[in-house]
């Protein structure tokens, strides 16, 4: 079996979104007929269609099957060329395959999309957004970020002011926003600002956001202390001008007879002032939680049933247990509830919570603390109405729970989203605390800590994308 293949041309160009076709010529050199089948091979494969997909051939004859390639504009369409084939199998000789190769060079197109996070941020010194920057082209991404508002009232610290982000991919700028002039008494004020993407050879893209200042005191201190300030001078005022004159007959006295009264004899120097009684100590978490616990028993009961039930083991049963056996330790516990499977097994320090490779989304998360002062969270789930492909904070503020307790975030009623992400916190941002979460269809994603005094006052974990949900989750203090 013989047979003869020309693709025309064997090099062609398409655009992202757009298609190009490409003819297949071939000719039955043997000497029976025979009926090809076409199948087209390489990464452009999805994106072929051949027409017609199978062709029969007498002995001599030439045939035409067209190749329409169409790449979508997406980053899966990488820019610059990309080689394919076409399989031709013969139904007379299935053995003998035939697979002529050509070029498809797609072009390059750049698309970027940008989004602050969280757009409105509030401060008395500083504000500290994150700028999200999303290449959804198909080359590398590169720009430089900068800030500016009216009036030139801000000052910008941004890292990195550059990026470079490869095709699909996004990037995080951490900017500081910080007044030039401080509020020290009043109310608040808002100063818009932007910060602006720019490439080269194109205008750059100005994403606004909000800094809210907040005066250093407030109204309220500062006519209070005016106030005070006019009684103080008032009564000084006063005191001078009608002070009243007192003449002392003894002291007149000892003058005459020479006697001097400015060295104080050893009697009148005042004795030190008692030792303040230490305040009782206040009992560590599990203590507490202990004290609260045995109304259950002592304070009216509940029935013998109730009694032998065993408590559920939350975040906080297992952070407190950690207190009771180190007391000067700082602890975090945590556990997921997963789709399907319901709240798993509390975890402490750096263990895992959820599921790895079962697809399986969190829909909430229960976390306890110890040897902070609280810890504050809010939960970033999938929106139904995005139009850009992100889910959304749904609008509930921060839960905050002091060390011991347990905080929840996110829904475990039937129904509810996925969750995406989180922002976390310990100490109100004055501590540390490490995250690292386990993300569907993207495994574990490098472990992020919230700075004391650099940071935001928080970490973020997770993604903002609504195709992608969290698995498992990690944290440590």
């Amino acid at each position: 079996m013989s047979l003869w293949t020309s693709l025309e041309p064997a090099s062609a160009t398409v655009d992202p979104g757009g298609s190009t076709t490409v003819r297949l010529r071939l000719r039955n050199t043997g000497d029976v007929v025979d009926e090809y089948r076409f199948e087209a091979v390489g990464d452009v494969a999805p994106w072929t269609v051949v027409e017609p997909q199978t062709l029969r051939l007498y002995p001599g004859t030439t045939g035409t099957v067209e190749l329409t390639f169409a790449p979508p504009r997406s980053p899966d369409a990488t820019a610059g060329p990309n080689p394919y084939a076409v399989r031709i199998t013969p139904t007379e000789h299935p053995e003998a395959v035939t697979v002529p190769e050509g070029n498809l060079t797609i072009t390059p197109f750049t698309e970027v999309r940008a989004e602050l996070v969280p757009p409105t941020v509030k401060g008395r010194f500083r504000g500290r957004p994150k700028l999200a920057v999303d290449n959804l082209g198909n080359t590398k991404l590169t720009a430089s970020v900068s800030g500016s508002d009216n009036g030139d009232q801000l000052s910008y610290d941004l890292h990195p002011s550059n990026v470079q982000i490869e095709p699909g991919r996004a990037a995080f700028v951490k900017a500081t926003l910080k007044p030039r002039q401080v509020i020290w008494f009043g109310s608040k004020e808002e100063r818009p600002y932007k910060l602006a993407v720019q490439r080269s050879g194109v205008a750059p893209l100005d994403v606004e956001g909000t800094y809210v200042q907040r005066g250093f005191l407030p109204r309220w201190l500062a006519t209070f202390l005016g106030v005070f300030m006019a009684l103080a001078i008032t009564f000084v005022m006063l005191w001078i001008a009608y002070k009243p004159q007192v003449r002392s007959e003894a002291k007149e006295r000892l003058d005459e007879a020479g006697v001097s009264t400015l060295a104080p004899s050893p009697s009148a120097t005042p004795p030190p002032p008692p030792t303040p009684t230490a305040p009782a100590s206040t009992p560590p978490p599990a203590a507490q939680s202990s004290a609260a616990g045995g109304g259950e028993g002592g304070a009216g009961g509940g029935s013998e049933e109730e009694e032998k039930k065993a408590p559920e083991k939350t975040a906080a049963t297992a952070v407190q247990a950690l207190a009771a056996d180190d007391p000067g330790g700082r602890h975090i516990c945590y556990r997921a509830f997963v789709t399907g499977k319901g709240w798993t097994d509390a975890v402490c320090d750096g263990q895992t919570a959820g599921t790895e490779g079962e697809g399986k989304p969190i829909k909430a998360l229960n976390v306890a603390v110890s040897g902070t002062k609280r810890t504050g969270s809010a939960a970033f789930v999938h929106f139904p109405g995005s139009t850009d492909g992100k889910g959304h904070y749904n609008g509930k503020p921060w839960s905050f729970a002091p060390e011991g307790i347990d905080n929840y975030f996110g829904s475990t009623k039937q129904g509810a989203p996925n969750m995406l992400g989180f922002t976390i916190n310990v100490d109100d941002g004055g501590g540390a605390v490490c995250q690292t979460t386990h993300i569907h269809n993207e495994g574990w994603h490098g472990m992020g800590c919230d700075k004391p005094g650099e940071g935001e006052g928080y970490i973020f974990g997770g993604t903002l994308s609504n195709d992608l949900w969290l698995e498992a989750v990690k944290f440590t203090v």
